[in-house]
């Protein structure tokens, strides 16, 4: 048989078996209850992890307790920050009940939120979360912690917590996103703040929002993010025309370039007169309440005042400022 032939009636053979698979996978024994085979997709997956889980910070109203630090580092004679396989000492041992096999989150407070986009007062303290350490040795007073997952630089005097039970919400399968859809009239608020202080936005980002608890916002929900119809470009804008009408400077005394500028008379005729009608006129003459949807979150941790979301959807780019409305 030549080697042409052999590959024909192989693949002959492979498609007839893909045909017949999906058969024998649920095929029955008489009587027999049937059975749904769950694939990998259809299975619940996180829809956040790792950094933007454990590592998204928080802004909250509470105390943050400050026992509890890294106070030195095995080679900090040769360096003063400190990442993943790095061993550090922490201010706990045997006195506070510490044992091999602890795991401890690494927490950096930063300072008291002052923003202007929000009508709260006191949001609270912003709190990065830097990293988790686990104790590999235990002294009276001291441990020793191998840094197992650092998301910055940790630096000797990082605070340490016990590591928060989170769980993120599963995806889902999310209807298209309506950039022109309408309100929800449900609750709504701002994004103050972007972790790492960015002010541009994507996909996978992490945001700060100023709403929480107390507007009664849990973990899993979806908010639409949207601007005001017209707001929101990235340069100055002085809501006036390029080109305004003209009187002088052009040939035709009744054509001159004014006349068919963006700003042009909307009545005709011979003289093409008209009165000039700018663009703020005519948006004063529509509705109240349009707007532009840029994108979507989902909550991954909820404070008193303040949440912790993730971008999962965007339109167009995201600033900080934006509205978000619980959908």
């Amino acid at each position: 048989m030549s080697f042409q032939k052999f590959y024909q009636l192989s693949f002959k053979v492979l498609f007839l078996v893909s045909i017949a698979l999906p058969a024998t996978l649920f095929a029955q024994r008489p009587g027999a209850t049937p059975e749904l085979i769950v694939t990998q997709v259809n299975r619940k997956t996180p829809l956040a992890g790792g950094n933007n889980l454990y590592c998204a910070g928080y802004v909250e109203t509470g105390t943050v307790n400050t026992e509890n630090e890294i106070v030195g580092a095995e080679e900090e004679q040769e360096q003063n920050i400190y990442s993943q396989g790095d061993n550090v000492y922490i201010s706990m041992g045997t006195n506070r009940g510490v044992k091999v096999g602890d795991m401890f989150s690494v927490i950096r407070p930063r300072g008291k939120v002052n923003t202007r986009w929000t009508k709260k007062n006191n949001l609270g303290f912003y709190v990065q979360e830097v990293g988790a350490v686990e104790v590999v040795n235990v002294k009276a007073e001291v441990s020793v912690a191998r840094v197992v997952s650092s998301c910055d630089n940790l630096l000797l005097g990082d605070l340490l917590q016990p590591t928060p039970a989170r769980t993120s919400p599963a995806v889902q399968q999310r209807p298209a996103l309506n950039v022109f859809a309408d309100s929800s009239g449900k609750t709504s608020g701002r994004i103050f703040m972007a972790r790492d202080n960015q002010e541009m936005l994507t996909r996978e980002q992490i945001v700060y929002i100023d709403l929480g608890t107390e507007d009664r916002v849990n973990v899993g929900d979806y908010l639409t993010i949207y601007r005001p119809l017209g707001s929101g470009n990235l340069f100055e804008n002085d809501e006036k025309e390029t080109v305004n009408a003209r009187s002088v400077g052009f040939q035709s005394e009744v054509y001159r370039g004014g006349k068919f500028s963006i700003q042009a008379p909307r009545k005709s005729g011979s003289q093409a007169t008209g009165g000039i009608v700018t663009s703020e006129e005519a948006k004063s003459r529509r509705p109240d309440g349009l707007r532009e949807v840029v994108g979507e979150i989902v909550i991954l941790n909820v404070k008193e005042k303040t949440a912790t979301a993730v971008i999962t959807r965007t339109a167009q780019e995201i600033h900080t400022g934006d509205r978000v409305e619980l959908q």
